[in-house]
């Protein structure tokens, strides 16, 4: 497999997939959080250093293969720039003679940035033009137009550069054009980007070499969101605490007072049997023992703290209590390899953040006692960026979905593509 260290870009142009699919404000379209932006510098730096020159691609938002302003990447663009401390010229489009004129005239040390590929349903390899009211069979077909038009898509995105190279983790779980297809045009010259390297080394070393103890952090609205990674952690982990939403299950489950607090009725039985391979293997589960409750789901709403278990009639639990956080940060604390994915409560609302900042905090102050820590998931990077400890934690995932894929076992189809 080729690797981007041994790479050399000089004289060469590579076409790189990147996730610039970034927030934008409303109302100025100016990016208000660059995150992704910053994580693809060290690749295109090298391929500018190296004598190289970049072309850019990627999506933002979902356009479902419309071409719609909003989602326009021009807006990125000063961002990267920015960042970059380099002018990026702007395609606007990722496919077209104009595009591939703009291409061909890049010097090396040049930059360009191509349209939203989503804008093309080819990218995807779903036929978005087709109505709510389409019948089975217009939907195949619709499929199969789409597909065979991919592959010119794939050969039109091929033909601008020498050689490719992926560092776009938050796609790599989806089978795409750009993603896990282009491959096959470079079988030699395929590449992982640094950001991609980092996240699978980290990762990795979570699944594979974690330090005992290893203690994984889940939380969120539904067990049923996390159950497959929860399963395979059961036999890598000795600590497993479970926090948000996804409480109430477990706590009904096992008899509880839950209030209108949310609930997966039809998954009563999967907590139980969560709890019981837990026993079994010798993985301690930690619930929360007590709860901050609101009388609605409001950032005004009347507050009270209960046992986890005494939820009053009429209020639901949205954030845990002083004493869970103690007894969460000591397990912590304690550790050597910690995973986290999902909030505490609903953190968004200040008023039931105290939760998800404390734990946040603990992770950053066992960081800073030598354990090694990841966190994966937008709510918890969220979580982790609200309090500003990035800094103070061991590695902050830039993929959601595809981390969570990755340790529930997947195969993801852009990870695959070069690694065969």
């Amino acid at each position: 497999m080729q690797t981007i260290d041994k790479y050399n870009f000089k004289a060469k142009r590579a076409i790189m997939r990147v996730d610039f699919n970034v927030p934008l404000d409303k109302q100025t379209f100016e990016v208000t959080d660059d995150t992704r932006i910053r994580g693809a510098m060290p690749t295109i730096r090298k391929i500018l250093n190296d004598g190289g020159s970049a072309v850019l691609m990627s999506h933002l938002g979902r356009p479902n293969g419309k071409v719609q302003d909003k989602f326009s990447l021009k807006y990125v663009v000063p961002a990267v720039e920015k960042v970059l401390g380099l002018p990026v010229k702007f395609a606007s489009d990722c496919m077209g003679d104009t595009t591939k004129s703009m291409i061909d005239a890049l010097e090396p040390g040049e930059v360009l940035l191509l349209e939203n590929l989503r804008f093309y349903e080819e990218e995807e390899g779903k036929p978005y033009h087709l109505g709510d009211d389409a019948t089975d069979e217009q939907k195949k077909e619709g499929k199969a137009r789409v597909k065979e038009s991919q592959k010119d898509f794939v050969k039109n995105l091929a033909g601008y550069a020498d050689c490719y190279v992926n560092d776009a983790f938050g796609t790599a779980h989806r089978a795409h054009a750009s993603t896990a297809l282009i491959t096959a045009y470079f079988p030699e010259n395929s590449m992982f980007g640094y950001l991609i390297e980092a996240e699978l080394k980290a990762m990795d070393k979570v699944l594979f070499s974690a330090e005992k103890p290893f203690t994984a952090i889940m939380g969120g609205a539904k067990v049923s969101d996390k159950i497959m990674i929860i399963e395979n952690l059961l036999d890598r982990v000795q600590n497993l605490i479970i926090g948000g939403g996804m409480t109430y299950t477990f706590v009904k489950a096992r008899g509880g007072k839950i209030g209108k607090s949310l609930c997966e009725e039809d998954k009563l039985e999967l907590a139980l049997d969560i709890l019981n391979k837990a026993k079994e293997k010798g993985v301690k589960i930690y619930l929360p023992v007590d709860a901050v409750n609101a009388d609605a789901f409001d950032p005004s709403a009347k507050t009270t703290v209960t046992k986890i278990d005494q939820t009053p009639d009429g209020w639901m639990g949205l954030d845990i209590g002083a004493e869970t956080i103690k007894v969460f940060s000591e397990v912590i604390d304690n550790s050597k390899t910690i995973l986290w994915n999902g909030p505490m409560g609903v953190f968004e609302m200040d008023k039931f953040a105290k939760g998800t900042s404390a734990i946040a905090q603990a992770i950053a102050r066992a960081t800073g006692k030598g354990a090694f820590s990841l966190i994966g998931g937008g709510d918890s990077v969220a979580a982790i960026n609200k309090n500003k400890l990035a800094s103070s934690v061991s590695y902050v995932s830039t993929g959601g979905g595809a981390m969570l894929e990755y340790m529930e076992g997947k195969e993801l189809p852009g990870i695959k593509a070069i690694k065969g």
